[in-house]
């Protein structure tokens, strides 16, 4: 753990320059990188990927979520760590859920976690980084690099702490240098951390080069943010952004988890959205991330997973229409 005089210097020395040289081109290279998995069923620039909540449900484990997220022809994956948690603890190995996720040709974008990493006890967050480090251990062997770290623990932001902050973040991320797997600083709309500039401050004063945001379409409305300026952030650092959509009303400070739709199904200005992401330099995935239980009442696991992917597909490529690539 740094001190905060040493956090803001690594800040200016590698997090600001890393995130301020976003969409001037300087920390990333404007070709695009293509999807590293064969076989695409689309030519897009980006990964679409399926995050495992929106087969929340129907109760599958992890294994069957797999096979069904390969035979819908997803290119990657984020399960939940107590999905694989549960298989473990009836005699399944990881070894297998690895060697499943390569058959399928799934990239296995990010693990979701609820770590306590940032409450202000010590003694929970001393804690919270023992279990963080296991599971990290865990994503490893499946061959995973990432991990969802958002703010819990913490009701309310004090502007006056966020070099603490920025510090528990430090903490965690060389946690990462020890077992190859990364935590990503989460945004959540109604949480403490749901302004992108507060997350982009945090994630910078950590001074870490692999220091990095993760996205989410509705949790960025529902945090009150602009799409005006998400082009200013470093696509580049972003291995996957959660895909969703958002209805016109109600308003965004009183959307809830639930009002989630499908892409094209909401209000998200996607034409203006995908083309700034894109030219920040965003190549990752986007993953569909769903808790809506009227999809789940109309359809069974199979033709949520066909809307998911096809809607997203579409959605993409209409956005990418006469983008200069």
């Amino acid at each position: 753990m740094t001190s905060r005089s040493h956090t803001r210097r690594n800040a200016l020395k590698t997090g600001f320059a890393a995130a301020l040289g976003l969409s001037s081109g300087l920390a990333f290279s404007r070709s695009d990188s293509r999807p590293v998995r064969k076989g695409f069923k689309h030519t897009l620039p980006f990964r679409v990927s399926l995050n495992t909540s929106t087969l929340m449900a129907y109760e599958l484990p992890v294994d069957q979520q797999i096979d069904l997220i390969t035979a819908a022809g997803f290119d990657g994956t984020e399960l939940w760590m107590r999905d694989i948690q549960a298989y473990l603890e009836k005699g399944g190995k990881a070894a297998d859920l690895k060697e499943k996720l390569e058959a399928g040709n799934l990239v296995l974008e990010n693990i979701i976690g609820f770590s306590q990493w940032c409450n202000d006890d010590p003694e929970i967050r001393k804690e919270a980084l023992e279990v963080l480090q296991k599971e990290m251990e865990v994503i490893a062997a499946l061959g995973g690099g990432y991990i969802a770290t958002p703010v819990m623990g913490v009701p309310q932001l004090d502007p006056a702490r966020f070099d603490a902050y920025a510090e528990r973040y430090r903490s965690i991320l060389d946690l990462g240098e020890q077992t190859g797997v990364y935590p990503l600083l989460e945004l959540w709309g109604m949480g403490a951390l749901h302004r992108v500039s507060d997350a982009a401050q945090i994630a910078m004063a950590t001074g870490h080069p692999r220091a990095a945001l993760l996205l989410d379409i509705y949790h960025v409305h529902r945090g009150g943010n602009s799409w005006d300026t998400v082009d200013m952030l470093n696509g580049a650092r972003m291995p996957v952004i959660h895909m969703n959509d958002y209805p016109a009303t109600p308003a965004w400070d009183a959307l809830t988890d639930a009002d989630r739709v499908l892409p094209g199904e909401g209000s998200c200005p996607f034409q203006t959205v995908i083309p700034k992401l894109y030219h920040a330099g965003f190549r990752g995935a986007f993953s569909v991330e769903l808790f809506n239980k009227g999809y789940w009442s109309q359809w069974d696991a199979r033709e949520m997973l066909a809307q998911s992917y096809a809607r997203t597909v579409e959605v993409l490529a209409q956005a990418m229409e006469g983008v200069n690539r």
